[in-house]
């Protein structure tokens, strides 16, 4: 029996029916979160490949507190926490993983948490798992944040906002951060689209804005997007990785992340810091190419560009498929109305980023 025949078939007739696809490797890549070009840096594979090879075990082959915790994670723990200013850090599975430990862990009885309501899915699900008040407010609203917290008699209070958003691209609001000084409210900041993208180190929000790392703040970024490899990590004073490592059950129940994965991060963290500079220089190049030939102003490098039409988006991504570009086509419940997300990835040359915003132009025009 199809036991879900009703459900597929709205979802095709809506346009809004996925699949898993394999494209053609050939396809100049501009869709995937790659956005620096470091997977395709075949040195970094080499050099973390040498890492792990080092060890007797290439595996984990166990949970955190039990006996994976390795000296390739303690190694980037604690690179990761010299480049961003923080005290102490855990590396985990996935930024899924970390968002669940976050959120379903910090947020106890008698707390009440802010969440932007444009947050990661991941984090919106931490939400149904715990025992605290989960007020939304508008997107990038410090203002209305502003009246929330001030209106709040929450024991303890909590912030969770993005550093850049996947779809719409817009960076946090600075006043955001400061309310959370002002109310002395900890604040998650999920930086997996803004670390390695922004920044004068390329370290994310709190590099862009020049501010100091303070003990309520509590920074998750992933790997698998600017770093070119998987997993993800968390940033935070002593007292609140210690809890974590207690609590988040993500950390304790799981395996503890991949020796190689973490390895990689590792190098490609060394590689954006030593080059942090060159990188900037382009990527200020790729933003001012968006903005000459779509008109689109971006902070980071994703570029949403509204269709709002599912089939449309379909459509557009085939026809440039057919002139060697793929690019995103971004449907609910992803986004509120369909989008072509373009990534504009370093690995790409200018020349190609240029071509293809003509060509996207043309066909929204």
């Amino acid at each position: 029996m199809n036991y879900y025949e009703k459900e597929l078939s709205a979802l095709k007739r809506s346009g809004r029916y996925r699949e898993r696809r394999l494209f053609d490797d050939s396809l100049l890549d501009l869709a995937s979160n790659d956005y620096l070009g470091l997977a395709e840096k075949k040195e970094l594979l080499d050099e973390a490949y040498k890492r792990v090879s080092f060890y007797s075990s290439h595996a984990s082959k166990a949970s955190m507190l039990v006996n994976g915790y390795h000296p390739i994670h303690k190694a980037f723990e604690d690179a990761l926490c010299d480049a961003n200013g923080f005290e102490a850090g855990v590396v985990l599975g996935s930024g899924f993983n970390a968002n669940i430990a976050l959120i379903e862990t910090l947020v106890r009885k008698g707390d009440e948490l802010f969440m932007d309501e444009k947050y990661h899915a991941s984090g919106v699900l931490a939400t149904k798992l715990n025992d605290g008040k989960i007020t939304y407010f508008k997107h990038n609203d410090a203002d209305e944040l502003d009246a929330l917290l001030k209106n709040s008699s929450a024991k303890r209070k909590l912030i969770a906002v993005e550093g850049i958003y996947s779809m719409d691209a817009d960076v946090l609001n600075e006043k955001i951060i400061h309310l959370a000084d002002e109310y002395n409210a900890l604040l998650i900041l999920d930086e997996a689209h803004s670390s390695g993208v922004i920044g004068k180190k390329l370290m994310g929000i709190l590099d862009y804005y020049n501010l100091p790392v303070k003990d309520n703040y509590i920074k998750m970024g992933t790997l698998g997007k600017a770093y070119g490899s998987f997993g993800a990590y968390i940033l935070a004073n002593s007292h609140i990785i210690d809890f974590l490592i207690n609590r988040a059950k993500p950390i304790i129940y799981a395996t503890a992340p991949s020796l190689f994965d973490t390895a990689l991060g590792h190098v490609s963290l060394e590689y954006i810091l030593k080059n942090a500079d060159a990188l900037n220089q382009k990527i200020k190049l790729y933003q001012k190419c968006i903005f000459e030939t779509l008109g689109i102003k971006v902070e980071g490098l994703i570029v949403p560009i509204t269709v709002a039409d599912n089939r449309k988006v379909m459509q557009i991504q085939a026809e440039l498929m057919e002139k060697n570009y793929l690019v995103g086509a971004i449907r609910q419940p992803t986004v509120e109305s369909a989008i072509i997300r373009l990534i504009a990835r370093l690995g790409v040359s200018e020349k190609e980023l240029f071509n293809v915003c003509n060509l996207i132009q043309a066909k929204i025009s």
